[in-house]
């Protein structure tokens, strides 16, 4: 009552809500979900086990995994060491004996410009007729990293002396007398001798091959009746043997020509290209006109 000098009663506030949002307090009619906090928890408790386990794992196997990658990456310097070409010329080789084991990694024999003797890491002939020093078709300025004893020098396994699953008596997955899974007496996936991978291409010491024998194509009867025009550019691969081994469309004209442009060419004959003297199978681009006179 006034005049008596009593203070009014304090009125407690409201303990306020710690994180109010997530209890459910101002969603309204949406209900929180405990599940989803639930599944979020072990979501991000398995990311955090898998970082720990994944450098535990790292820590342990340190050295196991540094040999892998270098044996997955040191065939790039065979590459690096070739010496500079104005352009990119290609080559390669490849080899084996039917061997169910891979070539294992290894040196590369010599370059020579002369192959007497094949490379092999398993001998089947031990007392040969001829003895010489096992080479590969190149240049012989050409030097590959010295890895220890003969092998494949881009193959990514190491195990047991293997001549590989390849053909013609070198070594490796390919076919010929040279290293690698190419074709030919030279080293790597490409084709001919050398090394640099794909078939060789004109310049860098490769010389272009010259045509001695082209027969005209002939028209097809749709172009003919349509009187219709035009050059048709073919990729083709020519062999060391002077013929057209590939033949594929680069730039296409239609009606027909295409097709008639690619039978003309396997007829073509040339002086095959040459690299250090040596014909080798290079890689061009032909045009191949069709014109009404």
């Amino acid at each position: 009552m006034p005049g008596t000098g009593a203070q009014p009663a304090k009125v407690a506030s409201p303990t306020p809500d710690i994180l109010p949002t997530l209890f459910g307090t101002g969603y309204g009619q949406y209900a929180v979900r405990p599940q989803t906090f639930v599944l979020s928890f072990l979501l991000h408790s398995a990311a955090v086990i898998l970082v720990v386990i994944s450098g535990l794992y790292l820590n342990t196997h340190r050295e196991e995994l540094k040999q892998q990658v270098a044996i997955v990456f040191s065939g790039n310097e065979a590459m690096l060491r070739l010496p500079p070409a104005r352009t990119n010329s290609g080559g390669g080789g490849g080899g084996g004996d039917r061997d169910k084991l891979q070539a294992p990694k290894g040196s590369a024999p010599k370059f020579a410009t002369q192959q007497l003797v094949p490379p092999a890491m398993v001998i089947r002939n031990p007392e040969p007729k001829m003895t010489a020093e096992p080479t590969v078709i190149g240049p012989p300025q050409l030097t590959l990293p010295q890895l220890g004893s003969l092998g494949d020098p881009l193959a990514r396994v190491i195990g047991p002396a293997s001549n590989g699953p390849g053909s013609g008596s070198g070594i490796g997955s390919g076919s010929g007398t040279g290293v690698g899974s190419g074709r030919g007496p030279g080293v790597g996936p490409g084709w001919g001798g050398g090394v640099g991978g794909g078939p060789y291409r004109v310049g860098g010491g490769v010389s272009a091959p010259r045509v001695i024998y082209d027969p005209e194509p002939e028209f097809s009867e749709e172009a003919r009746k349509a009187k219709f025009q035009g050059t048709v550019i073919l990729w083709v691969l020519i062999g060391a043997d002077g013929r057209v081994h590939e033949a594929k469309v680069y730039r296409s004209v239609g009606m027909g020509l295409d097709e008639k442009a690619i039978a003309a060419v396997r007829t073509w004959r040339f002086e095959p290209a040459r690299k250090d003297g040596q014909p080798v199978p290079v890689q061009v681009n032909v045009e191949v006109n069709f014109h009404l006179y």
